[in-house]
């Protein structure tokens, strides 16, 4: 059996199990490839090159029961394969942490975010970082900038620091645990967050490969916008003049647009199109009435000097 008709078997078992995709793949045939050519420890863009190759007995066997286990468990294939990628870029994950696969991460490879910035810009924060991968692209993306990263899950920031190690970040990223913008030392040039922001009625009709990530990375309340009330609040305190937020919501724009109907806001375009991901800047904040006297800079952990970079 050549690679190609492995692959091919194994997708038909996959779609024949009725699993879910979403977590770096679409479809039936690139998750069996992804399962089939990890089992082989063959490169993930290596199938043009090796697919009319045979595959030994035991190259099969390890295949067959990767994607019996995919099936049985229901778990997300990096879940099972300890990686993920995101923009050709791969970063360990494991259970503690959601599956890396936002948007965001379009963003910085095709420097659409860089129109917003200066040559000033040195400070950026991840908020919500899960696995670091968003941290870890944004300090690639700029050199001279330093980068923190927040999560509130301290398992989640014990993949993060996987991650920064792997890429030997350490010395530009700085990886702080809190709930929200409580820990952040701004004031910060950018931040980025892909927050919890799915509402209840979908989150009780996730497919059982979503249930396998961590609850408090996905759940955002009744109409999804529980943590994104705060961080609007906050944001202001910990951002720059002309600091701007880069924030996704995935489908839940409608549910966006009638909790903050008077919020100028900027969206951008991703490969899945208009909808997922926003951009709105400070001063757009404020003028929505954001950042009111309830929300002091010592309260979130702001530092009116900022940190060095």
């Amino acid at each position: 059996m050549t690679l190609l008709e492995l692959i091919e078997a194994q997708a038909a078992r996959l779609s024949e199990a009725g699993v879910s995709f979403g977590h770096g793949t679409t479809n039936a045939f690139d998750e069996a490839a992804w399962l089939a050519l990890w089992a082989l420890d063959l490169p993930l863009d290596a199938l043009d090159e090796h697919e009319t190759e045979v595959v030994d007995d035991a190259g099969r066997a390890r295949t067959e029961a990767l994607v019996a286990e995919r099936i049985t468990t229901r778990k997300p294939a990096a879940y099972l394969t300890r990686e993920a990628w995101l923009q050709g870029v791969p970063f360990y994950v494991d259970e503690r942490a959601i599956v890396p696969r936002s948007f965001i991460a379009e963003l910085l490879a095709d420097a659409t975010i860089d129109a917003w910035l200066s040559d000033e810009t040195s400070r950026v924060l991840d908020l919500c970082t899960g696995n670091g991968s968003l941290a870890v692209l944004a300090a690639m993306a700029w050199p001279d900038v330093a980068v923190d990263a927040i999560d509130l899950s301290a398992d989640a920031l014990a993949v993060a620091k996987i991650n920064v190690e792997r890429h030997q970040l350490a010395d530009r990223v700085r990886l702080l645990q809190g709930d929200g913008l409580k820990p952040a030392q701004g004031p910060y040039d950018l931040i980025l967050c892909n927050p919890p922001y799915v509402n209840s009625a979908s989150m009780a009709a996730l497919p059982a490969e979503y249930r396998a990530e961590p609850e408090l990375a996905l759940a955002g309340g009744t109409d999804g916008m529980d943590f994104i009330r705060q961080l609007l609040a906050d944001a202001p305190a910990q951002l720059k003049p002309q600091g701007v937020l880069v924030l996704e919501i995935g489908n839940e724009r409608e549910f966006f647009e009638a909790a903050f109907p008077q919020l100028e806001v900027a969206w951008l375009e991703t490969s899945s199109g208009e909808d997922q991901v926003l951009l709105v800047t400070r001063e757009a904040l404020v003028a929505g009435g954001f950042g009111s006297a309830s929300t002091h800079s010592n309260d979130s952990g702001a530092s009116s000097q900022g940190a060095s970079a």
